[in-house]
């Protein structure tokens, strides 16, 4: 498997895990008859909190990725990310949809993907000038 393919895998499963949590928004819009905002249905909040949070973090995390990718990183580190913050997206969505307030997958998915996007950040920055980290 080339560089780009592995970010294409981690890439490909984000963006289904994006797309099943926007199919659950969808599901509770219209369970709930509300079309815009969140009204007051707990179940509808959390939904739409799990999809925004994933995006919120899963595209910086994929093009972060993509970018340590182009400047030539191994195969094992992007593996390395690509399974750290495939890991914490779906550890942090299952926390956030299984009950409202603090869980364990919404705290170890959380903590997991800032380590992963922290790494990638210092890594990138870093490239240019110790081209060893490669």
């Amino acid at each position: 498997m080339t560089e780009i393919q592995a970010v294409g895998l981690y890439a490909g499963v984000n963006i289904l895990l994006m797309l099943f949590l926007a199919a659950n928004v969808v599901q509770h819009r219209r369970r709930t008859s509300i079309s815009l905002g969140i009204g007051t249905d707990a179940g509808l909040e959390q939904a739409v909190r799990a999809q925004a949070n994933c995006l919120e973090n899963a595209v910086p995390g994929l093009l972060a990725l993509t970018l340590l990718a182009l400047t030539g990183a191994s195969s094992l580190i992007l593996h390395g990310f690509g399974v750290a913050l495939t890991f914490g997206r779906l550890a942090h969505a299952h926390g956030l949809l299984s009950q409202p307030g603090r869980s364990f997958g919404r705290f170890y998915g959380t903590l997991i993907t800032w380590v992963s996007l922290l790494g990638m950040a210092v890594l990138l920055v870093l490239t240019p000038f110790i081209p060893a980290l490669q």
